[in-house]
């Protein structure tokens, strides 16, 4: 990956509805050569997919739980069956192991107490859990699903 697809890539992760010709334009290539990187970036993995971004509030999604899970079973089945489970379920928008105290961490959104509940108590009934913690977003600061690609960049360039 050159600078150019990196270009590409911060054109279409602020907006991926963008014909072709613009996002060529933008990164100073004609049609055809920026298709063709678009095409290469997503048979190569690196695009994944092309989304439109929705705003939780205004389709009454409104709270965002995160969900600390600590288990005292750590087998392969286990985990088999818990994300299956977990992944399965609408509500968590992402599901992570984890590192330290935590096993797993979820990002849940729903739409208001009582939703919570009900998706609290399906989580709690799918497998042994030892822990469970919700901590309640009050206030969305920052929300972004554009990757720091410039960092890497720099990271790359720099010698030991």
């Amino acid at each position: 990956m050159d600078a150019i697809d990196r270009k590409i890539l911060a054109v279409v992760q602020e907006d991926a509805s963008l014909p072709v010709a613009e996002i060529g334009q933008r990164v100073g290539l004609s049609s055809t050569p920026c298709w063709k990187r678009l095409q290469r970036l997503e048979a190569d993995g690196i695009i994944t997919g092309r989304v439109a971004l929705v705003d939780p509030d205004k389709v009454g999604l409104g709270i965002t739980v995160f969900v600390s899970v600590e288990t005292g079973d750590h087998s392969q089945d286990w985990l088999k069956r818990f994300a299956e489970v977990v992944g399965a379920m609408p509500e968590v928008m992402e599901f992570y192991r984890m590192a330290g105290d935590v096993d797993y961490m979820l990002r849940v959104v729903v739409r208001d107490m009582q939703d919570y509940d009900g998706f609290y108590k399906r989580l709690i009934g799918t497998v042994a859990l030892k822990n469970v913690t919700s901590r309640f977003a009050m206030e969305r600061i920052k929300s972004t699903t554009v990757l720091p690609l410039a960092l890497k960049a720099e990271g790359a360039s720099r010698s030991p």
